[in-house]
Parts: structure tokens; C-alpha cells; sequence
């Protein structure tokens, strides 16, 4: 078939990539002005030159420097040429700085340094099949850990926790609670210390991730929480039948080796009047009805370099971070589930919440 060549729209792609590329790296700079503090620091002040910047933050001037640089050509921070001052306007401070939580992205920037430290591996993986195991991932739970923060930890009294009707309620009395892939333990941690009447168990494959979890309990001095490393892939055969009144997973079951047979596990440790709530990405199961999603090339990406290829390097499926709600509304039919309600926060356009009961 011939096509005719549309020189008008190859220069507008071009100048898209260009876009992406000045994006892309702004990124990585907006990763390292959270981590170093620069963003708070520079938020603080009523404007700096860099050398009070970097004494304020406590880091090399000539680095920062050139970041300014980067922000400012950026248009993130603001020069004044005449004072060789810099600032970070109000309105940008409420989206990059850790006052701003849970609205600062700079959190979430992250994600793209840190996964990219697995390129050659993932490309590999694109040659020869196969996946890239946890270990490889360094600073995957402390960039997780800061995300959940903010996503659930921020909101888990206030938001999460009344999506299930009288479930407050009913962990002020007394119940048991389950959380898989609880990864360093948080949420169960500050459930334990408001709900001292009930008893809280979490697994999670990662023995870093439990090693932490069981130590931040221990300096809380809880004894209603227990954290267990295990591995889920059959938990529909060895799952504690009818064990719980709830099981929680927060963004774990789409990068499980076997999610159906974790959800089978749900379903068999949860009592009969029991509920599982679900936190996963919020999407769609099919490509071009993710075309509108506030962030969907981002999404994909986590899943590529990480959800999709964790659980591809035990065997397992490779269900993917865009695994959609039709595709978990199945999953949860065939694990024995009846009743799914799909609830979505204002705060948090990419995860979405199933309420799931027998």
C-alpha cells in the first residue's frame, strides 16, 4: 500500500520526542532534588543564590549548581538574572515538596531512575524471555514505601478503611486481619496501633521487606501484628481456611507469580461473612481504552520493568501492572468471588479499590 509521506506531521513528532527527552531528564534531576532535599530546602527560603542553597541543604555547590540549571531552563525554579537568586514558586512547592504529600510527584519521579537501573537486564529478558528477579531491584521498597505513604497510608482512616461498611467498627471489637505482599509492613503497623483489639498477620516474599516490617513493630512494642516471608504461589492449597474477617492487598496481586491461585488463597482464608479489599492499578484490560489515562505510558513502564518481569523470573504469568478490571473481575469470579465493588479516590487517579466479598 502506498502512503504519502506527511512531512508536517514528521516535524511535530520530532518536536513530541524532543519533549520527551527534555521530560525524561528533567525527571531524573526532579528524582535527585527529592531525594537530596533541594526542594525543600529551596521552598523554605525566600530565594537563594547556590551557594546558600547548598549550604541550606547541606550538599555540593557545584552540583547544585548545574541542577539548577536544569530547573531552571526547566521553568521548575525561577532566576532572578540580576540578584543570581533562585526560587521555587508556591504553586510548584505543592506538587514537589515533602510538605506537599500526598500530592508530591516529585515522590514518583523516582520511579524512573530507579527502575532504569535494570535496562540491560529488562533488554535482555526481551532477547532470550524470562524475567528479572527482586533482588536486583535496590531502592524498589523505599521508592514503594514512599509511594504508599502517600496513596494509602495518608488516607487509610479516613478513605480507605470506610469504602468497607463497618469495618471501623468491627476492628475497634475484635478481628482478624490478613495482608498480602505487605512488603515493609506499613499499613499493618498503623493498623495495629489504632486497633490494639485485633490481631494483624502480614507475608510478603521479600525477607528484606519482612526483616523491616518485624522491626518496626518490635520498636512499637506490638504484639497484635506478625510478619511472616512467604511465598503465595500456592496459597490456594495451603491458605488457613476461614482464618480471617479480612484479607487487604495493597498493589500486589498483579505482580504475584500465580495471582489466581493468591486470589483461590483469599478466598479460602477468608471467613464466609468476610471481605477483601483490593488496592491495584486502576485501567483498563485493553490497550486502546488506556488511550485518555492520566498516567498510562507510565504505568506500562512500571510494569515492564518491574511488576510484569518479578513475577516472569519465578515462572509465574506475567499478569502485568495494566492487567485491567475486566481481567480482575475474572480472576476474582473464577477464585470464587460473587459480589465486586470497584470504588475510585479523588486523591489517586491511578489505583483502583475493589471491595470483594464470597
Amino acid at each position: 500500500m502506498t502512503t504519502t509521506f506527511d512531512a508536517e506531521r514528521a516535524e511535530a513528532f520530532a518536536g513530541r520526542v524532543l519533549d520527551m527527552l527534555n521530560g525524561g531528564a528533567l525527571i531524573v534531576m526532579t528524582s535527585v532534588g527529592h531525594r537530596t532535599g533541594l526542594f525543600d530546602a529551596l521552598a523554605e527560603l525566600d530565594g537563594a543564590t547556590s551557594d546558600e542553597l547548598a549550604e541550606a541543604a547541606g550538599l555540593d555547590e557545584r552540583y547544585v549548581r548545574e541542577w539548577l540549571g536544569a530547573m531552571t531552563s526547566g521553568r521548575i525554579v525561577e532566576l532572578d538574572p540580576e540578584t543570581g537568586r533562585y526560587a521555587l514558586p508556591a504553586e510548584h512547592a505543592a506538587w514537589l515538596t515533602r510538605a506537599a504529600s500526598p500530592d508530591n510527584l516529585a515522590v514518583t519521579a523516582q520511579w524512573i531512575p530507579t527502575l532504569s537501573t535494570v535496562e540491560d537486564d529488562i533488554v535482555a529478558c526481551f532477547r532470550e524471555g524470562g524475567g528479572v528477579p527482586y533482588e536486583r531491584f535496590h531502592r524498589f521498597h523505599d521508592v514503594m514505601a514512599e509511594e504508599s505513604a502517600q496513596t494509602v497510608l495518608s488516607v487509610l482512616f479516613s478513605h480507605i478503611l470506610p469504602l468497607v461498611p463497618g469495618m471501623t467498627e468491627s476492628l475497634e471489637e475484635g478481628a482478624a486481619v490478613l495482608d498480602l505482599g505487605c512488603g515493609r509492613g506499613r499499613a499493618l503497623v498503623q493498623l495495629a496501633e489504632r486497633f490494639p483489639a485485633s490481631t494483624f498477620v502480614g507475608y510478603d516474599l521479600s525477607g528484606e521487606a519482612i526483616a523491616f516490617a518485624q522491626e518496626q513493630a518490635a520498636e512499637r512494642g506490638l504484639a497484635n501484628v506478625e510478619f511472616l516471608q512467604r511465598d503465595l504461589s500456592t496459597f490456594d492449597v495451603d491458605a488457613e481456611p476461614a482464618s480471617f474477617d479480612y484479607v487487604l492487598t495493597f498493589d500486589a496481586v498483579h505482580d504475584q507469580a500465580k495471582p489466581l491461585a493468591m486470589l483461590k488463597g483469599i478466598r479460602r482464608a477468608l471467613r464466609d461473612d468476610g471481605t477483601y479489599l483490593m488496592q491495584d492499578i486502576q485501567g483498563s484490560s485493553h490497550h486502546h481504552e488506556n488511550l485518555d489515562h492520566p498516567g498510562g505510558p507510565l504505568m506500562y513502564m512500571i510494569s515492564t520493568m518491574h511488576c510484569m518481569t518479578v513475577s516472569l523470573a519465578q515462572g509465574g504469568e506475567g499478569l502485568g501492572a495494566m492487567w485491567g478490571e475486566q481481567k480482575a473481575r475474572e480472576l476474582l469470579a473464577e477464585a470464587g468471588f460473587s459480589s465486586v465493588d470497584v470504588h475510585l479516590l479523588d486523591h489517586d487517579p491511578f489505583n483502583a479499590y475493589f471491595v470483594v466479598r464470597p
